[in-house]
C-alpha cells in the first residue's frame, strides 16, 4: 500500500513539470537538439516499446505473455535527443505489437489526430524546398507515415536506402539509450516486479518521472546507457502509406545531397 501510493504521489507531482506535453517553441528546441547530435534534421522524437517483467497477473490468461515466453506489460515512450522522455504509455499487454500499442496511446491518437502542435512543415538545411513535415523516428514494428518514419526494409537496398537506414538508426537509437539509463538508475526494472499489476504500472510511471527529474538536476552519464535488461518487442510487419514514402524519398536524397550527406556515411553503413 505504501509503494502503491508513494508511486502514486510521485507521478502527480511531477508529471506535469517534466513531462508536459510540448508546444511549437519545444518542438522546435527538440529537433534542434536532433540535427546537433544525431543529424537528423526535422526529426521530433524516437519512440520504441519495452517489455516490462512482471508475475502473472490474477486471472489474465494469456494477454501478459510475450512471444519471449514471459510474462510483462509495454512500456511506450518518445524521448528527445538528451534521452528525456516526453510522452509514456504503461501497461499494455505483453503479447500486442508495437503498432498496436501505439496505434491505442494518447500519443498515437494524438498523431493521428494533428493535435501534437507540432511546427508547420519547413524546408531541411541548406534548401528551400520543398517545405518537409516534422517526424518521429521508430523501428521497422512501427507504420511508415507522414510523421512517422522508419527503415527501409532490408532486401535488395540501394546505396541511398542504405544511408537512410544509417542516419535514421542514428537518431532512433536515442531511445534505447534512454531505457538504458532508466533500468540502471532504477534497478527494480532489471527483475520481473513482484507488486500487483496496477501497483507496477505506477512504479513504472514513477521511475519515468523521477528519471526526467534527475536528468535536469544531474545530467547525463553514457555508460549508464550501455547495458539494460528491458527487452524489445518483436517486429511485426505493418504497411504504410504512400505519402509516408514520399517523405522518407525526399530524406533519402537530401541525406545523399551535398548539403545533407555526412563525411563518414558511406563508410559507416
Amino acid at each position: 500500500m505504501i509503494i502503491r501510493e508513494t508511486c502514486v504521489a510521485i507521478w502527480d507531482a511531477l508529471h506535469a513539470a517534466v513531462m508536459a506535453q510540448p508546444h511549437k517553441e519545444q518542438w522546435k528546441e527538440i529537433t534542434d537538439v536532433f540535427q546537433q547530435t544525431c543529424q537528423f534534421p526535422n526529426c521530433a522524437g524516437a519512440i520504441d516499446g519495452k517489455h516490462i517483467r512482471i508475475k502473472m497477473p490474477v486471472r489474465s490468461g494469456s494477454q501478459y505473455y510475450n512471444y519471449k515466453k514471459y510474462f510483462s506489460f509495454v512500456l511506450f515512450a518518445m524521448c528527445d535527443a538528451n534521452y528525456s522522455f516526453w510522452y509514456i504509455d504503461v501497461g499494455s499487454y505483453g503479447s500486442r505489437s508495437d503498432s498496436a500499442v501505439f496505434a491505442h496511446s494518447d500519443f498515437g491518437q494524438m498523431l493521428q489526430n494533428k493535435a501534437l502542435d507540432l511546427p508547420e512543415h519547413t524546408a531541411l538545411p541548406g534548401t528551400t524546398s520543398p517545405a518537409m513535415p516534422f517526424v518521429f523516428v521508430g523501428d521497422e514494428a512501427f507504420a511508415l507515415g507522414e510523421n512517422l518514419m522508419r527503415p527501409n526494409s532490408s532486401r535488395g537496398l540501394s546505396l541511398a536506402r542504405r544511408v537512410f537506414n544509417y542516419r535514421l538508426t542514428r537518431a532512433r537509437r536515442v531511445v534505447e539509450c534512454a531505457f538504458g539509463i532508466l533500468a540502471n538508475k532504477w534497478r527494480f526494472l532489471h527483475t520481473p516486479i513482484h507488486l500487483k499489476l496496477e501497483t507496477a504500472i505506477s512504479a513504472v510511471k514513477a521511475a519515468c518521472v523521477l528519471h526526467n527529474f534527475v536528468r535536469a538536476r544531474d545530467g547525463y552519464n553514457f555508460e549508464d546507457s550501455l547495458t539494460h535488461s528491458l527487452h524489445s518487442h518483436r517486429p511485426s510487419v505493418v504497411r504504410g502509406h504512400r505519402q509516408g514514402a514520399a517523405v522518407r524519398e525526399q530524406f533519402t536524397a537530401y541525406f545523399m545531397s551535398p548539403h545533407g550527406a555526412l563525411p563518414w556515411q558511406l563508410e559507416a553503413i
